[in-house]
């Protein structure tokens, strides 16, 4: 298989960047640390940051011809990506996200994997980390099964096809084929891309071998943006997809839909309109969150006993910030559409 991985003349990484002072030096280290003989080059589609990241950039591009820039002035992903794609030179497309940083030997082992598989696209776990107690109770959110709803690539699992895939190693002339990401999408558009490619007839591909570190946002309220927006999007891809959805979406909104209806018993209940036997029933939607309550105390403080008492405290805002954010965006999505809705933890410092 080694010599798979040989026999490839390059590779092009693609990365959207915007606002990545604290991160975009790490994640192109790890790309040109890769160990993969062949040329790689790096195309960084660059948004208007305001954080001093385009300085950094450019200190990178003078020191290294293999460094190559596109702007990307509308600051979406989806458009970034794209005009990164097409100003690329080889048959492999590998996305990189400028928060992650990549294993070394993540480049061979994803080309040996679409060989092994001929998959069109292959991808790996998503292993989340934090260097702030905030941060790790965030990293702990999303590695948790319970956290982004149990796809494969947030908790690991057994090597085959799947759905979709974290950022992805791609065929070049497939993209090509499908025509490359969505641009009318500003979240989502990785699995909105994967959906097209295997209704192309072409392989998902998920190795667990294949590992990437992410570092989530650093504060509760661009976390809580984050998954705002992330949420926005879901719902407006059921909207045009409905029920090419997965369920895993739908379980987020009816968290939040259940606390708004307990919030209005608890009230009916405190006004006297409910009582007697009608408030006894009622009082039955009060089990849901509680039931809540119960798990994410149980995985704040039981489940992972390596986790400092700070990062316990942390989790149990994080994991309940996550979903409601994620809820309430979703449902806002799917009644109005996402129209113009941005990610905002992006662009505001």
């Amino acid at each position: 298989m080694a010599d798979t991985a040989d026999a490839i003349s390059g590779v092009s990484y693609v990365m959207p960047v915007l606002n990545e002072a604290l991160y975009i030096e790490n994640a192109i280290e790890t790309v040109f640390s890769q160990d993969f003989g062949g040329e790689k080059e790096l195309i960084l589609a660059l948004g208007p940051s305001t954080d001093g990241t385009d300085a950094i950039v450019e200190r990178l591009v003078a020191a290294d011809p293999r460094i190559r820039t596109v702007h990307n002035p509308e600051t979406d992903i989806p458009v970034g990506l794209n005009l990164a794609i097409r100003a690329s030179s080889y048959p492999i497309i590998v996305r990189v996200d400028a928060h992650s940083e990549l294993e070394p030997g993540y480049t061979r082992r994803a080309i040996e994997t679409l060989a092994r598989t001929q998959a069109a696209n292959v991808g790996g776990v998503m292993h989340a980390r934090g260097k702030t107690p905030f941060q790790s109770a965030a990293a702990r959110g999303y590695n948790s099964r319970f956290g982004l709803g149990g796809a494969r690539y947030h908790s690991s699992g057994s090597e085959g096809p799947a759905e979709s895939a974290y950022l992805g190693v791609f065929r070049r002339e497939v993209l090509d084929e499908v025509d490359y990401f969505d641009e009318t999408l500003r979240r989502g558009e990785d699995w909105e891309l994967n959906l097209r490619i295997r209704g192309a007839g072409h392989t998902v591909w998920f190795d667990p071998a294949l590992k990437v570190t992410y570092w989530p946002r650093e504060s509760w309220s661009k976390l809580a943006r984050q998954f705002c927006a992330t949420g926005i999007w879901r719902g407006e891809l059921v909207r045009r997809y409905k029920g090419r959805n997965p369920w895993r979406f739908f379980v987020p909104p009816v968290l939040v839909l259940t606390v708004l209806a307990t919030l209005v018993v608890l009230v009916l209940q405190l006004t006297g309109v409910l009582d007697g036997w009608l408030s006894l029933a009622a009082s039955l939607i009060y089990l849901g969150p509680l039931a809540y309550i119960l798990l994410v105390a149980w995985l704040a403080f039981v489940a992972d006993r390596g986790a400092s008492l700070l990062d316990r405290w942390f989790f149990l805002v994080v994991l309940p910030t996550m979903h409601l954010s994620w809820g309430v965006g979703f449902i806002l999505g799917l009644v109005r559409g996402a129209r113009d809705s941005v990610d905002t933890s992006r662009t505001e410092i």
